[in-house]
């Protein structure tokens, strides 16, 4: 049974509406997945991420196989009780923490021995293990261990990457069985559109609930990254969902979404809360800056979230010069609900047939 319906695809581009139906819930597309890497969504409260009207949510199995463990989240229940969280939850391999995060790694067909970057212990994971992981934490959507090349990368290299991540990707299909879990493929491929084509034919081959565009982000060029983008989604299959991994600044998703990219995660939103930046109709505003000391207004006067219904540029201001954690929680808060507004927006521009239109205007205010 397929998961996802195509509702309506934008009359002047590659933009789609779609629905994608997870454990009983449906989540609609295109959407953002606020990043919930350790099993919570930084500084924010599973409810205020209902009031933002998030419908689903990102962790990583890395990060929660080394703490606390699986066997604590499995007791609690799974993960979303675990974390109090009522919606869905899609979880990553961990692939790319192991490759970036981990002390020491090595790399074989078999799989993945490294040390934790926590406390040196040494772990080995198989592809196998990795789905396991993932079924025992309960995720509603599961990624493949795959291998995730930094830019740039030798043509060489990149060929036995995808390699690996196809024998992967079909070991974890091989040992998937709850009908309730989605597993997606991983196109790897580096910046090689041959290669990309490659793994993109060998993945749709297996027949995947969905496909991820992985080892985008990683220090490319943007027009390259686009380029990427661009070839794979030519070469996937209309009817399944398409997932760009770690994308996730305004600009860069309203043009993954004309490309026909349906789903988006990244830290951005709560990151850069955390550090005092906002987003807003009219671009960042970094707001421990002098000149909002005495402005009462709003973070964005367009926005309805409760950070800008109720407090003003002055007081976020003075919460970050003086070390306030209310400051980094509300500017968080703010940013998720702009994310996912921008969400709503484009979603609702696209049943509209007025996408393109909508692109416009959105950065003509932003970059103005």
């Amino acid at each position: 049974m397929n998961s996802f319906a195509l509702i309506h695809q934008d009359k002047n581009s590659n933009a789609r509406l779609g629905k994608l139906s997870v454990s009983c819930q449906d989540i609609n597309t295109p959407c953002f997945m606020p990043v919930g890497t350790q099993g919570t969504v930084k500084a924010l409260s599973p409810l205020e991420l209902k009031e933002c009207r998030a419908e689903i949510i990102l962790s990583n199995a890395y990060h929660l196989f080394l703490r606390p463990g699986i066997e604590v989240i499995k007791k609690s229940g799974g993960l979303a009780k675990f974390m109090s969280w009522p919606g869905p939850i899609l979880t990553d391999s961990g692939g790319y923490q192991i490759f970036s995060l981990a002390l020491l790694r090595k790399v074989s067909d078999n799989g993945v021995e490294f040390q934790s970057h926590i406390d040196g212990f040494k772990h080995f994971l198989a592809p196998e293990d990795v789905i396991q992981i993932q079924k025992d934490l309960g995720s509603d959507i599961i990624m493949p261990l795959d291998e995730c090349v930094h830019y740039p990368c030798s043509k060489d290299y990149a060929q036995i990457a995808v390699k690996r991540t196809v024998d992967w990707a079909r070991r974890s299909k091989a040992v998937i069985s709850d009908n309730h879990q989605l597993l997606f493929g991983i196109v790897q491929g580096a910046t090689y559109e041959d290669l990309r084509r490659d793994c993109v034919l060998k993945l749709v081959d297996m027949d995947f609930s969905g496909y991820a565009i992985g080892g985008v982000s990683v220090g490319e060029p943007k027009n390259l990254r686009y380029n990427i983008v661009a070839c794979v989604l030519e070469a996937l299959p209309v009817e399944k969902p398409r997932y760009l991994m770690g994308v996730g600044i305004p600009e860069d998703i309203i043009g993954a979404v004309e490309l026909g990219i349906d789903m988006f995660d990244c830290v951005v939103p709560t990151r850069y809360g955390r550090n005092g930046t906002a987003f807003t109709s009219e671009g960042k505003l970094t707001i421990r800056n002098a000149p909002y000391t005495e402005d009462l207004g709003p973070l964005d006067k367009e926005c309805g979230c409760y950070t800008c219904k109720n407090f003003s540029r002055s007081y976020l201001r003075h919460l970050f010069n003086t070390g306030e954690i209310l400051g980094l929680r509300l500017v968080s808060l703010h940013n998720v609900y702009f994310f996912l507004e921008l969400m709503r927006k484009i979603r609702q521009a696209i049943q509209q047939d007025r996408f393109i239109e909508f692109k416009k205007e959105f950065l003509a205010r932003y970059n103005n």
